[in-house]
Order: structure tokens, then sequence, then C-alpha cells
């Protein structure tokens, strides 16, 4: 190879991104879903007050996150739960990755300790540590009965488990349930634990 031809490949390799997992590409579409906190890759910057209105309002700050559009979450493995709602007392088929599987993608080793700040549009927060969301296999459901969660209804995104199959919900009276399921859910924070 001569000296150019070095040179070329050289600035050629150089324009690729890094393959070090701290950055991953940015999202395509309008994010729907932030992940911020004890990540270990990230596709966006630090907090902007002047843009991230919503999130300003309900108090969250940020270095870096890791973002997902409707396309990167239909990407990750879904998963069909069925449980009765406490909305109309009726089953429904939700459908969506696991809580789980969303934190993997934005670098959250599988067996970190951590606790997941799951906020929804209206403000909802809950508390759940990762070794809950996994044993009460949450998902982040984005399909009810095959349809799209809309916005302005529980969606377009809801974390929810199947309380019909899990001994820490099932005997519970129905409006009761559903407490650690934020829907209209935007932003997950990860702490350490």
């Amino acid at each position: 190879m001569d000296k150019r031809q070095f040179l070329v490949a050289a600035g050629a390799a150089a324009a690729l991104p890094a393959s070090s997992g701290a950055a991953a590409p940015a999202s395509t579409g309008p994010t729907l879903l932030t992940v911020s906190g004890t990540i270990g890759k990230s596709n966006r910057g630090a907090l902007d007050p002047s843009l991230d209105q919503l999130m300003k309002k309900h108090g969250i700050a940020f270095d870096k996150a890791f973002t997902f559009d409707a396309a990167a979450i239909a990407k990750l493995p879904a998963v069909t739960i069925k449980p009765t709602l406490e909305y109309d007392a009726k089953p429904h088929t939700l459908q969506g990755p696991l809580v789980e599987k969303v934190l993997q993608a934005a670098g959250v080793a599988p067996d970190a300790k951590v606790l997941l700040g799951m906020r929804a549009i209206d403000g909802y927060n809950v508390m759940v540590s990762l070794a809950d969301a996994r044993a009460y296999k949450m998902i982040v459901a984005t399909r009810i009965d095959g349809q799209p969660l809309p916005l302005g209804g529980l969606g377009p995104l809801w974390v929810v488990y199947d309380a019909d199959n899990l001994p820490a919900f099932k005997d519970k009276p129905l409006k009761e349930r559903f407490g650690l399921c934020p829907w209209g859910m935007y932003h997950i924070d990860v702490r350490a634990a």
C-alpha cells in the first residue's frame, strides 16, 4: 500500500463511529422514551432546559441519555401479556419489549442493582427496582389488542405487567393492581440502589 492509499484508508477509518459502546446512533424519528442516569450508552447530550420543557417541569436532569423512537423500540423482541385492566375490568392483549431488554439496549448491565424512576407525561412517577421489574416481567407496552397505544389514551408507552398471574397482585382488588404501571411513560431514570 502506498502512502496515498494509507492516508485515504486512515481518513475513512477515522470517520467511522467509535465502537466503544459509549455512544449509539441518534434516533431518526420522534423520541418516545428517554433513559438517563446509570447507563452505559448514550445517543443524546444533556437536558436542554429551553427545549426539554416537560422534563424540566418534572424536575428531570441529566448530562447524557439514551433515546428510543418507535422504530428502535419495535426492534426489541416483543412479549405478549393478557391482563384484566382496571379501566374496563376486561382482559386485553398488550405487547412490547421487557423493561429489562429496553435497559440493556441503553447499556444497563442485566445484573445491575439499580432503581428505576419511571415517569409518565402527567407527572406520575414510580420507583421500581430492576430486580422487581424482572420478577414481574414488566413490559414497555406499545400495542393493545393489536393497535398502537395512542397518546391521550394509555400510550404511546405503558409500563405494565400481567397482574392476573403475579402472586403479589392477583388477589388484590382490580383498582389496586397497577400502581407500579405508569401509562404515558416517557422517561426512565436509572439510579444505583
